[in-house]
C-alpha cells in the first residue's frame, strides 16, 4: 500500500518544508538550494511544481539527477534513521526532511550539501 505522502500534491508538501526553514531566520531561497542539490530540478521547476498536480512521489521519482553525495546524509529523521530507511522513495523523501532540519538548525551550507 502506497504511503501517503507520496500521493500529496508538491504543492501542499514543499510550502510546509519552506516555513519550517523560515521559522528558524532561513529562506525560501535555502530550501530551494538544498532541494536542487539533492533533486537536479531547477529553480524555475520548483516553482511552476507549486502550480501543478505533480505528486511528492512523483517529484522524486521523476527528479532529473539524483545527487550521488545524498548517501552522504545519515541521521534521524521523526525517530527514524535515514541510512536505514529500506524502501527508496521514503529514503529520497527523508533526505530532504533532513535536508531542511540541518538548515532549520543554522547549519552552515556547505556542511548541509556535503561539500
Amino acid at each position: 500500500m502506497p504511503n501517503n505522502i507520496y500521493t500529496m500534491p508538491f504543492s501542499k508538501v514543499y510550502p510546509l518544508l519552506i516555513n519550517k526553514a523560515v521559522r528558524k531566520n532561513r529562506t525560501r531561497d535555502d530550501v530551494d538550494t538544498v532541494t536542487t542539490w539533492l533533486t537536479g530540478y531547477t529553480k524555475e521547476q520548483l516553482e511552476q511544481f507549486l502550480s501543478s498536480d505533480l505528486t511528492y512521489g512523483d517529484f522524486f521519482l521523476q527528479a532529473p539527477e539524483l545527487n550521488p553525495n545524498r548517501k552522504r546524509i545519515t541521521g534521524t529523521v521523526c525517530g527514524v534513521r535515514v541510512e536505514n530507511i529500506e524502501e527508496p522513495l521514503m529514503q529520497e523523501i527523508r533526505c530532504l526532511d533532513k535536508l531542511v532540519d540541518e538548515l532549520a538548525k543554522g547549519k552552515a551550507m556547505e556542511k548541509i550539501l556535503r561539500a
